[in-house]
């Protein structure tokens, strides 16, 4: 397949582009600021409407995987115009270039649709976004052919020059460092690399409507930390458990988003990964890394 991956420096489109590559793909790999490692480079900006056009134009893509979004959930907050220019607009108009192009879109939203209220979500639950980034994701979803709603996405390596919650949480313990982390969220943690399978996989198909695809594990974010801990052989007394209402944010957040990857784990090859697997897939992924430098 000929594919165009939106913030293909990420987290998610950088892995996401290096396992389309790997699998024969010809990949480029969109960004605005952070120069993409693999595939080929292809700058745009997605409040620019030109740039969107001119990045379709080049590739020519067969499949658009769009992972690039506005995800400061604060920012979207206090920003709402920018959110939904980047979030909203600009996802139609990649889409509606895509459509015209003959590309089938592949849109990656968010658990942060829902208000939080229940978990275990299904795709045919009722969304009702509780801060305005859940908003403007799930406006952006009605552009696309294919909606992969994720939660909490991780990897083994930094990526647009950040450190993935995971990775902060094990250059804490590292140090031995105390840090706090909420215990009063849970959440459906899920491993770029088991993401990124999911996602070629539904392109290959030409996958429709809404799936979502995320770990299997419901957890809470400080459970979450402490197997992580255990499976790192780090001292878990570092993690100290802290709640949502201790927190300094502008926005709410909801209080159990995980989603139910049932659908997923019935009708994809590719399953979706429980938290011990992926785990242990990301410390086998980290170790090859030290090896490789």
């Amino acid at each position: 397949m000929r594919i165009l991956v939106t913030g293909g420096s990420g987290l998610l489109g950088s892995r996401l582009t290096e396992i389309a590559l790997q699998e024969g793909h010809e990949v480029f790999s969109g960004y605005n600021r952070n120069l993409p490692e693999k595939g080929h480079p292809v700058q745009f900006d997605l409040a620019a409407d030109n740039g969107i056009l001119k990045a379709i134009d080049r590739s020519r893509p067969e499949v658009v995987f769009h992972t690039a979004a506005l995800t400061d959930v604060d920012r979207c907050e206090v920003d709402r115009d920018l959110a939904y220019q980047i979030n909203v607009r600009g996802t139609r108009i990649l889409a509606e270039a895509a459509r015209q192009a003959g590309a089938y879109t592949v849109y990656i939203s968010t658990d942060y649709v829902f208000d939080g209220s229940r978990g275990m979500y299904r795709e045919d639950c009722a969304a009702d976004p509780v801060n305005h980034y859940g908003f403007t994701k799930l406006l952006g979803e009605k552009y696309a052919d294919c909606v992969a709603r994720s939660c909490v996405i991780y990897g083994s390596r930094p990526a647009s020059g950040k450190i993935n919650f995971v990775l902060w949480i094990l250059d804490k313990l590292s140090k031995e460092e105390n840090i706090k982390i909420i215990q009063d969220q849970h959440i459906s943690p899920t491993l770029n690399t088991n993401l990124a399978k999911m996602l070629l996989e539904a392109a290959e198909r030409h996958l429709e409507g809404i799936w979502h695809l995320a770990g299997s594990t419901s957890i809470s974010r400080y459970n979450f930390a402490c197997q992580l801990a255990d499976e790192f052989g780090l001292n878990k007394d570092c993690l100290i458990p802290s709640r949502m209402a201790d927190m300094n944010w502008r926005a709410r957040r909801p209080d159990d988003s995980s989603l139910d990857v049932s659908k997923a784990e019935r009708r994809l090859k590719e399953k979706p990964y429980n938290l011990a697997k992926s785990l242990k897939t990301l410390k086998e992924e980290i170790l090859s890394c030290c090896q490789e430098l």
